[in-house]
């Protein structure tokens, strides 16, 4: 695992990002039932429209990702609004979304789980039930930008089980329940 240990102050609004298929989910709901935190799936946020173009086989573009986008910052600005520390997933793949769901500059942190294509691609192969079907994921590859230094994010490799990675989270973060 990646990342270095940093401070932050609370209230936080963690936001685990990746491509489909990093475990964001999994991961979310680990360190939210840890933390005793609140979660929400960022994909519960999606239009419809944005689900059934997905599930065709199209990947969705800037247009597409705009409402959702709006929806999951002011998730955000609600948690922090309320002074409560949260947990949403959201692909969160550009620096322009991610700036859109930091829109107050404070109180949110980028968690971006990373992993090889081949680790992923078999992990999506192998998930049943979701909309985001496998051949999309070069998409989403292609349409990622890492994290850069200056941003409020921290990289954690999603080799290990989800509560060995959620625990490294915590531990990095200086979380606890």
């Amino acid at each position: 695992m990646t990342a270095q240990a940093k401070h932050i102050a609370l209230p936080v609004v963690l936001v685990l990002m990746g491509v489909s298929g990093c475990g964001k989910t999994t991961i979310a709901q680990v360190l939210a039932a840890h933390l005793h935190w609140c979660f929400e799936e960022g994909d519960a946020l999606h239009p419809q429209a944005n689900v059934d173009k997905m599930a065709a086989g199209h990947p969705l573009d800037d247009t597409d990702r705009a409402p959702w986008l709006a929806k999951v910052a002011d998730w955000v600005d609600g948690r922090l609004d309320a002074g409560e520390c949260g947990i949403i997933t959201c692909s969160a793949l550009k620096r322009s979304y991610r700036d859109l769901i930091d829109r107050r500059g404070e109180g949110v942190e980028f968690v971006y789980l990373h992993g090889s294509r081949e680790l992923i691609a078999s992990r999506l192969n192998a998930r049943h039930g979701h909309f985001m079907p496998p051949s999309l994921l070069a998409s989403q590859f292609a349409t990622l930008e890492e994290p850069a230094a200056d941003e409020p994010a921290i990289r954690v490799e999603i080799g290990a089980s989800p509560e060995t990675i959620a625990a490294h989270i915590s531990d990095v973060l200086g979380l606890q329940a």
